[in-house]
């Protein structure tokens, strides 16, 4: 019975022995998945850490890039801002280009008429100084046969002048023209007669001495001098009427001082004008200055 009750002990005590183990086991089994399930919490943890920095890595790199857009955003609109401001600068400074082109271009026309105008100018004007000589040349030629103290013939302010002194027209306080003196007009007037271009203007001029007798002052006598040699001319002669001026200037143009014989003489004188006609530089002149206002 001994036997039995020892036997019997030591099988519960293997039975307890065996159940202790088993739980053992598990434990030790349950406290390593438990570590392990730790370490890979404090993994994942470290992992989420890690994915979270980075995150907020991205996030501020995110943001400086957007910072960086908004910035780039700002400065492209500035910069299309400036390049519209530029552009409508640009249309600007070609519409004022342009204008001041049309500027150019109509004063270089206007330079271009000038210049034309001052050739036509400058042609007409040449040909009056041809036709002046030519006439003094006629004249010079025609009145050869008298004396430099009877009468001259000289070119002056553009005009031939034929001056013809007292002692070849006129007897002393006279206007009755000497035959001398129509002698010298004869000669002058076949000139003017296959001239026709030529105009005539007849100034009578006298000294400083008051006159006596018929005329009343040296305002008359000059006047009735000028008026006998254009009769005889227009009359006696033939030349045109129309072409003719008289006119008395009594003793206020002297040519010599009257304070002595000699010089009184010599301003006792009648001058015959002569002059080609200037239609033609009228009109150009005219047009010229039509066009200037």
């Amino acid at each position: 019975m001994n036997r039995i009750f020892t036997v019997t002990k030591l099988f519960i005590g293997a039975l307890v022995l065996l159940s202790s183990c088993v739980p053992t086991k598990k434990f030790k089994a349950s406290q390593s998945a438990l570590q392990s399930a730790r370490n890979d919490s404090a993994a994942l943890a470290q992992k989420v850490s890690q994915l979270k920095q980075q995150i907020a890595d991205h996030e501020k790199t995110i943001d400086s890039k957007a910072k960086t857009i908004t910035e780039q955003e700002e400065q492209i609109d500035k910069l299309s801002k400036e390049i519209s401001d530029l552009n409508q600068e640009r249309v600007k400074l070609i519409n004022e280009s342009s204008n001041k082109q049309t500027q150019l271009n109509k004063s270089g026309q206007e330079l271009v008429n000038q210049r034309k105008k001052l050739e036509q100018l400058q042609a007409l004007m040449d040909q009056q100084k041809m036709a002046i000589e030519e006439i003094r040349k006629k004249m010079a030629d025609a009145l050869t046969g008298f004396k430099s103290n009877e009468l001259t013939v000289a070119t002056k302010n553009g005009k031939v002048y034929v001056s013809l002194q007292e002692n070849l027209l006129f007897p002393s306080g006279s206007a009755v023209v000497n035959p001398k003196g129509k002698e010298a007009l004869a000669k002058l007037a076949e000139v003017l007669n296959v001239n026709p271009e030529i105009t005539v203007d007849i100034e009578g001029h006298t000294d400083s001495i008051p006159i006596r007798g018929k005329y009343q002052d040296n305002w008359d006598l000059s006047l009735a001098r000028a008026a006998s040699i254009v009769r005889i001319l227009t009359i006696d002669y033939k030349v045109s009427p129309e072409r003719v001026i008289a006119s008395g200037h009594s003793q206020y143009e002297p040519v010599q001082s009257n304070s002595n014989a000699g010089g009184r003489a010599l301003n006792r004188r009648t001058e015959i004008i002569l002059s080609p006609k200037l239609d033609e530089l009228f009109k150009l002149l005219q047009s010229s200055s039509a066009k200037a206002d």
